[in-house]
């Protein structure tokens, strides 16, 4: 039925607009041999979307290019397409301008510039986002600590360019910070993926070290598989290089950190999400010894604040990632809070909060627009 629902989207993205404006303005000037090239990318866009849904896996690293091919052709078409339903309704009262079709270009042209923007440049737009939360429970000696947050690395991307993550941990290293923290996503789905990029991955560093969790692609539920065994094998060899890059996996724990003679506890779980997402967290096992602490918990789903850190934890402050923002962010707006709400940015109920990281990498189509690729540096102030 998903299937189904999609091939029926991209039908709709792909013919509509070109039938409007081959309706419209082409079919008009006559049966012209180079009118019928116009359909030509189309062909060719269902071609390749019938020979995905025939190729199944066998092409699914070729989906991401595909699906930015599709987005820079098809939604520049359909803006001018929008745009030029009401000029053209205005036409029938008004005489018509020699500037029309020229007027619908610029718009649609200078979109297709951004879309372009958003798959070469986009993904690598890393940017630092600095941020303050402030609670009356912080302990005064960690007044000012800064906790540097990166999410959702989907490693498995960015296969063969290694150069663009290790700009993005130099910049991670610039910020300084007191402790690092990875939200989890730390691949796609194979550990294997990791490989190229842990000599520059084992760089991350703060004083007081860097810590992870597992997100729902570190399960490694999205591929197939001999055996269940050899997925758990797969995970405990995430886990494990992580934990060889000096990354500390917290598995259902916590961690105290100290500043002189205060504390707080870094409590991270696995991953724990709504269906069809994995819920492996054990947040009463973590929390475990932390009666009366300030602290910050790390869970990769944002949803997991509500269902479960709100109403049955004194928890201060939650670091999740796992939304990416949808990749896509206009005037401010994301369809991701259909999905999510909270999505982006720092949440807030009275003095507890959550703080949503949209990602350092990207999956399933190489692109970012607006949601831009994030650092975040996260300052505790005491209230």
């Amino acid at each position: 039925m998903i299937l189904l629902r999609v091939t029926i989207f991209f039908l709709l993205l792909l013919l509509l607009p070109d039938w409007y404006i081959y309706k419209t303005y082409l079919k008009p000037l006559g049966r012209k041999s180079w009118n019928r090239l116009w359909w030509t990318p189309t062909v060719l866009l269902l071609a390749a979307l019938a020979a995905f849904l025939i190729g199944g896996e066998a092409l699914h690293s070729y989906l991401g290019i595909y699906l930015v091919t599709v987005i820079c052709i098809s939604v520049p078409k359909a803006f001018f397409a929008l745009l030029a339903w009401p000029v053209r309704l205005l036409r029938k009262r008004f005489t018509s301008s020699p500037i029309e079709i020229p007027g619908l270009c610029i718009p649609s042209l200078l979109l297709f510039g951004y879309l372009l923007f958003g798959a070469i440049k986009g993904k690598e737009h890393f940017q630092v986002r600095e941020v303050t939360f402030s609670s009356p429970d912080l302990p005064e000696a960690f007044d000012g600590y800064r906790v540097l947050q990166i999410s959702d690395l989907h490693v498995g991307s960015w296969k063969g360019n290694a150069t663009a993550m290790q700009r993005a941990i130099d910049l991670c290293n610039a910020q300084q910070a007191d402790l690092a923290v990875f939200t989890g996503d730390l691949v796609n789905s194979r550990a294997s993926e990791m490989e190229e990029f842990i000599p520059v991955l084992s760089q991350l560093h703060a004083k007081d070290g860097v810590y992870s969790v597992l997100g729902n692609h570190d399960y490694a539920t999205y591929v197939k598989w001999n055996s269940e065994a050899e997925r758990l094998a797969n995970i405990d060899t995430l886990i494990a290089r992580q934990n060889g890059m000096g990354w500390q996996m917290l598995m259902n724990e916590h961690v105290n950190l100290y500043r002189g003679n205060d504390s707080i506890a870094l409590v991270g779980v696995e991953n724990s999400g709504n269906p069809p997402f994995p819920n492996k967290g054990d947040l009463p096992k973590a929390m475990k010894g932390t009666e009366g602490m300030f602290k910050v918990l790390l869970s990769h789903d944002p949803t997991h604040w509500r269902r479960e850190v709100l109403p049955k934890t004194d928890i201060q402050l939650m670091l999740a990632g796992h939304t990416h923002d949808m990749q896509f962010r206009i005037f401010g707006f994301s369809a991701s809070r259909f999905f999510y709400p909270e999505h982006n940015g720092l949440y807030r109920e009275g003095n507890r909060g959550l703080y949503v990281n949209i990602g350092l990498g990207y999956v399933l189509f190489p692109m970012r627009l607006g949601a831009w690729p994030e650092i975040t540096v996260l300052t505790l102030r005491k209230k």
